[in-house]
């Protein structure tokens, strides 16, 4: 069989016939990797697509003509993924979820597709019930379930399913979680351990050949699926291990097809590379529809959940969640989390409002300063920008006379968030003039951006932030509104 040599660039999917050092797309040396497709995987290809698509779909339609209702999304069980969504999971839609190992991924999805398979069963035993005239038979054919004791072998068998999926009545919601990296009693065990619900029907299918679980999908027509994850799927019609560029671009076009086709929703899990970015082609965050990226430290129990791309939603708001012994919880009130409730007896501490995506909340800022006998202080960032904190000690240095150059300065941002609204700047230098003059800044709040100048900048959603901050009964709250220098503000502080 003839194969075809092509090079493809492994951060933003640039394809050429040829090797070459530089890639002239996104500018990366030693980026192109080679890669060999045979001459009959688009044949293949080809006529597996052409099952998938019908004759209505390859006319054109007038725009006016395409029926589409808002509320046509599904919910996934959790509110504050809802929000980051827009509204909840759109059908056809095919989101790419990232993160570190052991962040949470595989848990907070398998806890949504319980919720949804748990809901879905309650609803059809409540239908079932009140109708007594009801010719539904008491033994069938079903697709096994996580509910059932002896799990399908993780080997997808074709002919021996196609019953049970046939005899999944029109309308039920069904969720079809494909697993590449965990074999289905281990997906039990899991569930078992953050789910209370023993009759879940969700579906499992623990295999990494992306043919095949196209076929699976076709066959069973679940309201949602979830890959798990991407990188471990492969085709035989392409050579190249799993996670290759080749194999990842082939799997996520296949389910993406799938997806528009039958109007299915797929969730893509996605790895990440040590950089910290979705691994696998540039492309891949390219192709999908939505991009969310769960981020948090190991450390801590804080996970916030973040839309990096969203074509039906907005891409700045955030989701709150804590890891816990029994799986993802989501946060209501951000500020169990983020402050302490012995904070105003300690110097150092000051509250900052800080605005991710259209929620506002409160934080903690923590400073230390001691006196340095090292010949370069230490400057020691957690949650924030180093070289912001540089920026700020500098200013401190030269416009409030703050003897820092001499000090060790450490900077942590307490409950593992991860700033990057300027509106903290005004925070963090009242934390280090506290923690150094060693004043306790008790029920204070700070909010603005500092400037090279030593001046309050003005902030986005001032009232907002303010608003928010009175109604957990803070009264004394410093803005760039009422005050035009940080001078001002620490000579006011200093004579308190």
């Amino acid at each position: 069989m003839k194969s075809q040599i092509s090079f493809v660039c492994q951060e933003c999917g640039y394809d050429s016939p040829k090797f070459m050092g530089k890639c002239p797309e996104c500018g990366l040396w030693n980026t192109l990797r080679e890669i060999k497709i045979p001459t009959s995987a688009k044949a293949s290809a080809g006529r597996q697509n052409s099952m998938l698509q019908t004759r209505e779909s390859l006319v054109p339609h007038k725009l006016s003509e395409i029926n589409y209702e808002e509320g046509q999304r599904v919910l996934t069980g959790f509110s504050e993924m809802d929000e980051v969504l827009g509204g909840g999971i759109v059908n056809g839609s095919v989101i790419l979820l990232a993160g570190d190992p052991g962040v949470g991924k595989s848990t907070l999805l398998l806890q949504m597709a319980l919720k949804l398979s748990g809901d879905s069963a309650v609803s059809r035993q409540s239908r079932f019930s009140n109708d007594a005239r009801s010719s539904f038979p008491k033994k069938q054919s079903q697709p096994r379930s996580l509910s059932e004791s002896r799990l399908p072998n993780s080997k997808y068998n074709q002919d021996k399913k196609a019953s049970a999926f046939n005899s999944l009545a029109s309308g039920q919601s069904t969720v079809l979680y494909i697993s590449g990296e965990e074999s289905e009693q281990q997906i039990k065990l899991r569930a078992q351990r953050i789910s209370k619900n023993k009759t879940s029907e969700l579906l499992l299918l623990s295999l990494t050949n992306t043919d095949e679980a196209i076929n699976a999908i076709a066959e069973t027509k679940p309201s949602l699926v979830i890959v798990d994850s991407i990188q471990t799927m492969e085709s035989e019609n392409l050579t190249g291990l799993s996670g290759s560029v080749g194999q990842v671009r082939y799997a996520a076009l296949q389910f993406i097809r799938a997806a528009k086709t039958m109007n299915i929703p797929v969730i893509l899990v996605g790895h990440v590379t040590k950089e910290g970015m979705v691994a696998g082609p540039m492309v891949l965050s390219h192709m999908v529809d939505t991009v969310l990226f769960l981020e948090g430290e190991k450390t801590t129990g804080t996970r916030l959940l973040r839309g990096l791309k969203n074509r039906f939603g907005p891409v700045d708001e955030v989701g709150v969640f804590s890891m816990q012994d029994g799986g993802i919880s989501e946060v209501k009130n951000p500020e169990q989390v983020f402050l302490n409730e012995n904070r105003d007896v300690s110097p150092g501490s000051v509250l900052v409002i800080t605005l991710e995506g259209s929620r506002a909340f409160l934080v903690e800022i923590q400073a230390l300063v001691v006196f340095s006998k090292l010949p370069m202080p230490r400057r020691v960032a957690s949650g924030f920008d180093y070289k912001r904190l540089e920026l700020l000690l500098a200013v401190l240095q030269k416009h409030v006379r703050l003897p820092v150059d001499t000090m060790d300065v450490f900077v942590n941002v307490a409950g593992g968030l991860k700033l990057q609204d300027p509106a903290a700047d005004l925070g963090i230098c009242l934390a280090i003039f506290s923690s150094l003059k060693n004043v306790s800044l008790k029920k204070v709040v700070a909010v603005g951006e500092v400037g090279l100048l030593g001046e309050l900048r003005s902030i986005p959603s001032l009232e907002k932030r303010v608003k928010e901050a009175r109604k957990l009964g803070f009264n004394k709250i410093i803005t760039p509104a009422n005050y035009k220098s940080i001078e001002e503000v620490v000579r006011i502080l200093t004579k308190q």
